[in-house]
Formats: C-alpha cells, sequence, structure tokens
C-alpha cells in the first residue's frame, strides 16, 4: 500500500484537547527524514506540498541512516530514567552485545548445517521478533453497567499493542534478580520471548485467557 503526506505526517493537535508545551504550532508538520519516505513524496508528487509549509526541526536521534529503527528508539526511551539517555543508549548496546554473543555461542556449539541455519545472529531481528511475539491482540476495559462494573475484552490498537509488549518485556527483566545487570537480564529475556516462551509470553497468554473468561460481557462494549 502507498504511503501518502497524511500516512507519513501526524496531523495537527487539536487545540482542544489537552497538550504538552512545544515551541511550535499546530501549523508545523512533523519532518521526514527517512530517505525511503523522502522518496515516496516525490513519486507521488506530494513533495510539492511542502514548498511552503512550516517544518519542525528534526530531533537530534532522528537521521536517515540504514541503521535508525524506530522501535529501538522507543524502546530506548522506555529504559530511560531521569532523562538519562545516553545511560539508556548503553545499557541497550550492552544488551545486544550480550544477545550476539550468547547467540554466536549456539552457532558454534551447532553440530549441523541445519541447526545452524536456524539460530538467529542478529540482535536487531531477535529484539523484534520478540516484541512481535509479546504483542497483546485483546485488553480489560471496565465498563459501568447497571450500577455494577464488568472487565470488557475489547480489541487493542497496534500503538496500544507494541508499547504493552515492550513494557512487559522491561518490566520481568528488572523484576529479576538485582545483582545481574541489566543488559545481561534483558538480554535473556529477549531471547526467551523471541523463542515464543518465558514469563511476558505467560502474561500474554493469561490475559487472553482472561478476555476469554470475560468474553460474556463482550456487548457491553456497544450498548
Amino acid at each position: 500500500m502507498q504511503k501518502t503526506l497524511s500516512t507519513i505526517f501526524r496531523g495537527p493537535v487539536s487545540p482542544f484537547l489537552p497538550r504538552a508545551m512545544s515551541v511550535y504550532n499546530p501549523h508545523f508538520v512533523e519532518p521526514v527524514f527517512r530517505k525511503d519516505d523522502q522518496q515516496v513524496l516525490k513519486e507521488t508528487g506530494e513533495a510539492s506540498k511542502l514548498a511552503h509549509v512550516r517544518i519542525k526541526a528534526a530531533r537530534n536521534n532522528e537521521t536517515s541512516s540504514v541503521f535508525f529503527d524506530d522501535r529501538v528508539r522507543k524502546f530506548t526511551n522506555y529504559i530511560m530514567k531521569g532523562g538519562q539517555k545516553e545511560l539508556a543508549r548503553e545499557l541497550l548496546t550492552k544488551c545486544f552485545e550480550n544477545i550476539k554473543r550468547i547467540q554466536l555461542e549456539r552457532y558454534n556449539l551447532a553440530t549441523t548445517p541445519e541447526e545452524k541455519e536456524k539460530i538467529e545472529t542478529n540482535p536487531v531481528k531477535i529484539f523484534h521478533e520478540a516484541v512481535e511475539n509479546c504483542r497483546p491482540l485483546l485488553q480489560l476495559t471496565p465498563i459501568k453497567r447497571g450500577g455494577q462494573r464488568y472487565q470488557v475484552p475489547v480489541p487493542i490498537t497496534d500503538k496500544r499493542s507494541y508499547f504493552m509488549s515492550m513494557k512487559w518485556i522491561l518490566e520481568a527483566a528488572r523484576e529479576k534478580e538485582r545483582k545481574v545487570h541489566l543488559p545481561e537480564k534483558l538480554a535473556w529475556e529477549l531471547l526467551d520471548a523471541a523463542a515464543y516462551q518465558g514469563r511476558v509470553i505467560k502474561k500474554k497468554q493469561d490475559l487472553h485467557k482472561q478476555c476469554e473468561a470475560n468474553r460474556a460481557y463482550a456487548h457491553y462494549r456497544w450498548s
């Protein structure tokens, strides 16, 4: 499906909704810093619409590099505490180094070519696979009907599911033994999730079981 200007840019924030303070007013649009998105705008002819449009400045962590990954950037923000983004980047880099080391050890210990082909050594791909495996499809929402509050299963948006997936992975890593450094705990948690096992996968399955148990209240969503 072809990207359009409306899908690449996030629309202006409504003045009637509470919003954080910003140096840009709602007339400014988000910058297009990825080369693929810039090429799409040129092919569709929508690049000419930006000739006289005010554009926000790109963030210092947004780059056109082939190594830029928006989901890794968001996960770095979730790790960050107290605005220490450089520390969060270092922790995630060490986590990827641990994943690489563990997978290379498994690769070298494999005896047959078939076993070696199944072992993924790219930590970024393992991260994406782990996040995809932990994404929930439903969530429980409290809805009040007749003076009583029911836990109603409702579908979850893609943005919310990715957020919950990365949040669960990070929480599961931080809840482990405190004597172990975070990059090592996070590396094992991502490897378990990529293999569709571990505490985060169990948490997702438990949530789906609760939604299945409360499916009798699903009609309250529209009532």
